[in-house]
């Protein structure tokens, strides 16, 4: 029978350092909140349980934890840590939104390390129940400046003996570049025996997940460490310009990851695409696009330059220049901008044209229609292989009510027409 895993994710802290009205967990990047990233990762691991411990900002944070709970289709229940004592004290917290009667391996991460991903975490899986399987196993890396971290702490014959936090070390101690990652595996049984037997009595005056490590060592218990190469994928976010950095970093490898699958990016210093963004092949990216949200990119289309999309599907062939869209649609061979701004609820079909300084909002415009320039667009349908002259606008607004302008397929109007709803051109 399959051992159980459960995932607890520990999301109370309140981030001071962020110096914000935002917890910590819910500040972005890549498109998604730390505190997405942390459970995107954990849902990898397919666990029989996944627990968010929940404490600064608990409203918001779990409002937050719902959401991502209903996109991942996995449910995520929360635990409170009422008081800040500490990450003993909180994983003890997130036990308690787990059936008292669970058995098999307990699996902690953070909500601040968002670089860390599911193969990571399987692989500390794999570590942890490899037969003889350890009672904890600690995920470390190599830090070349570890200030900050918990240092790992080894016995003459290489056996993890335990982790000192840096405010506890002695100066020798902090020499050691080897560091906790704050990732660990545990078995349930020895997590919760070890849990009762810590104490505050530290440079910190908290209860340290870290002392589990030494408590176990003294019950005879197996601990092991699964040493990662690449340590930022354990980098936490505690300001804004680390923050920043692991932003660029994730970033980077999302651009790598399109350019080995195809596509491509011109500038990639330049160009920022969000983790839940798709391209297909042959899709070239121009300098300063930005592609947020779940925009899709179909084959041979290009975008850019400087274009910013969020939530926006173009079709293959498609052509988006110096074009700012947001939740919206673009048919296949279609041309956008430069200069445009497509607003949510536009569709524009195959082979439509949107020109320069033109502006669309709730707007149907058919396969093969165009609206060069110098055109407002808002609450309208337009059929196919019709024309819009410049400098139109389709006036939707009365100053109570908006209501809906209908251009038939292959109408030609003039410029400077003023469309004022409710109408209908056959």
């Amino acid at each position: 029978m399959p051992v159980q895993t459960a995932v607890v994710v520990l999301a109370a802290g309140a981030g001071t350092r962020m110096r914000s009205k935002t917890p910590k967990v819910l500040h972005s990047l890549g498109g998604r909140t730390m505190l997405a990233h942390s459970l995107h990762a954990a849902a990898a691991l397919e666990p029989t349980h996944l627990v968010a411990v929940v404490g600064h900002d608990r409203e918001r944070v779990s409002a937050a934890i719902s959401d991502i709970a209903a996109d991942l289709s996995l449910p995520v229940s929360t635990a409170i840590q009422e008081e800040q004592n500490g990450t003993g004290h909180a994983v003890g917290c997130g036990l308690q939104g787990l059936p008292e009667d669970f058995s098999g391996t307990v699996v902690v991460t953070a909500a601040d390390v968002p670089l860390l991903d599911g193969d990571t975490l399987n692989g500390l899986i794999a570590e942890h129940t490899a037969e003889p399987a350890a009672a904890v196993t600690v995920l470390t890396s190599t830090a070349p400046n570890p200030k900050g971290y918990g240092r790992i702490l080894r016995t003459t014959d290489g056996e993890v003996s335990a982790i000192v936090e840096e405010a506890d070390a002695t100066d020798a101690q902090r020499s050691i570049t080897e560091v906790n990652s704050g990732v660990y595996a545990f078995d349930a049984a020895t997590l919760r025996s070890a849990l009762s037997e810590l104490s505050a009595d530290n440079a910190q005056g908290e209860l340290y997940l870290t002392d589990v490590i030494a408590i176990a060592r003294r019950g005879g218990q197996r601990v092991r460490a699964r040493h990662i190469d690449d340590a930022i994928l354990v980098a936490g976010a505690n300001d804004r310009v680390q923050l920043a950095t692991l932003a660029g970093e994730l970033n980077r490898r999302t651009l790598e990851k399109w350019m080995r699958a195809g596509v491509t990016i011109v500038d990639p210093s330049s160009t920022w695409i969000d983790v839940d963004v798709t391209l297909e092949r042959d899709v070239i990216i121009h300098p300063g696009t930005q592609l947020h949200g779940r925009t899709v990119i179909g084959e041979d289309a290009q975008i850019g330059p400087d274009t910013t999309l969020t939530d926006v599907v173009v079709g293959s062939g498609a052509a988006v220049v110096r074009t700012h869209g947001s939740q919206s649609s673009i048919g296949a061979n279609a041309t956008v901008g430069p200069f445009a701004y497509l607003r949510p609820g536009t569709d524009l079909g195959a082979h439509g044209k949107l020109g320069a300084y033109v502006e669309t909002k709730n707007a149907t415009i058919g396969e093969h229609s165009k609206v060069p320039h110098l055109t407002y667009v808002g609450d309208a349908t337009i059929g196919d292989h019709s024309n819009i002259g410049a400098s139109s606008v389709f006036v939707n607004y009365d100053g109570v009510n908006k209501s809906r302008t209908v251009v038939g397929s292959h109408v030609r109007t003039g410029s400077d027409t003023m469309f004022v709803a409710p109408v209908l051109v056959g």
